[in-house]
């Protein structure tokens, strides 16, 4: 009998879909690689007023991520657009509250990777994608970056790190994906997805 997939889990935050996009490719990646399966997931937007809150089901897109989703996963790649050179709040408060995968260790000795998206061009995505790797090392997770094998690294004009896929989404953020950004986002998740089987012992 055959062993089930991995499940590879895409947790992302996005306000007007660039970052969404990126989550998108990075699915897209990881789904290149015989025996890996990408879940897309995202997190409930935070507000100022206390009282309000989010419908329990989004009303369109990707569901709200679960405890179970961190439990079920091979690997994590984990996207949020910049806010002033640091991951949104929604994405921020999300990691707040799992203190208990933390105690578990539910994540520990998974891969992790992380993207994000900014409006301006040197509007922090470096500091952004640092900012996330922060509390996933602290969950044990084993960063996976973007290596210089990718050519485009060396040639994009716009996003694209070492630490992990970016886009220049403009400030109305309507710029597209470039094709350099959208190849090094599909490589992003397939060198995760590749990374998980590898750690899982190369099923």
């Amino acid at each position: 009998m055959n062993a089930p997939n991995l499940i590879i889990l895409v947790l992302f935050y996005s306000r007007h879909g660039a970052t969404r996009k990126l989550a998108e490719l990075i699915a897209r990646g990881i789904e290149s690689v015989p025996g890996c399966d990408a879940r897309l997931r995202t997190v409930p937007g935070v507000s100022t007023v206390a009282e309000a809150t989010a419908p329990d089901v989004p009303a369109e897109g990707a569901p709200y991520v679960e405890a179970a989703d961190l439990q079920e996963c091979a690997g994590i790649a984990v996207g949020s657009p910049t806010r002033f050179g640091n991951m949104a709040s929604a994405m921020k408060y999300f990691w707040d509250g799992t203190s208990s995968e933390w105690l578990a260790g539910t994540l520990a000795g998974k891969p992790a990777s992380v993207f994000t998206s900014t409006g301006s061009l040197h509007g922090g995505q470096e500091s952004t994608l640092l900012s996330m790797m922060i509390p996933l090392l602290h969950h044990g997770l084993l960063i996976v970056g973007l290596p210089y094998t990718n050519p485009d690294l060396m040639t994009t004009s716009s996003g694209g790190t070492p630490y992990g896929a970016s886009h220049w989404a403009g400030l109305d953020g309507r710029k597209p994906v470039t094709d350099e950004e959208k190849r090094l986002a599909v490589a992003q998740g397939k060198r995760l997805a590749e990374t998980a089987l590898r750690l899982a012992g190369g099923r």
